[in-house]
């Protein structure tokens, strides 16, 4: 879901041309894709700006869908799908897979206060 803060930072960079429906629906779209590719179940706090980067470019390529270039009044115009710079951030995020099975970091292994991750046979009354 498309926090506010992003919607207001996609519409400042696209300088107010999108409606902030259609900028939430971009943004849902790319945080799709990016969990998807990096094969995580939630965003990390460093993957944020390369989700806003691929909905801008959702943005910029409306009324261009299916193209792979263009030329008009002299100038040409060839759409990638997106740029390296992205696609090496997204990178750094995506999960491998071992066995066929992917390993995520998940907030209930998260430490408890002094530190200590809980192992199997403490405090679940299982044991």
């Amino acid at each position: 879901m498309a926090s506010t803060d992003d919607v207001s930072k996609v519409k400042l960079l696209t300088q107010g041309a999108f409606s902030d429906e259609l900028i939430a629906l971009c943004l849902d779209d790319a945080e799709e894709f990016a969990l998807s590719y990096t094969r995580r179940s939630r965003v990390p706090s460093g993957m944020s700006r390369a989700i806003r980067d691929l909905a801008i470019i959702a943005l910029n390529r409306i009324g261009t869908e299916g193209e792979s270039s263009r030329s008009e009044a002299g100038e040409s115009y060839a759409f990638d799908s997106a740029p390296k710079q992205i696609y090496d951030t997204l990178n750094r995020f995506r999960l491998a897979r071992v066995g066929g099975v992917v390993h995520e970091y998940k907030p209930e292994d998260e430490p408890s206060e002094d530190g200590d991750v809980p192992s199997d046979d403490e405090g679940d009354g299982q044991g």
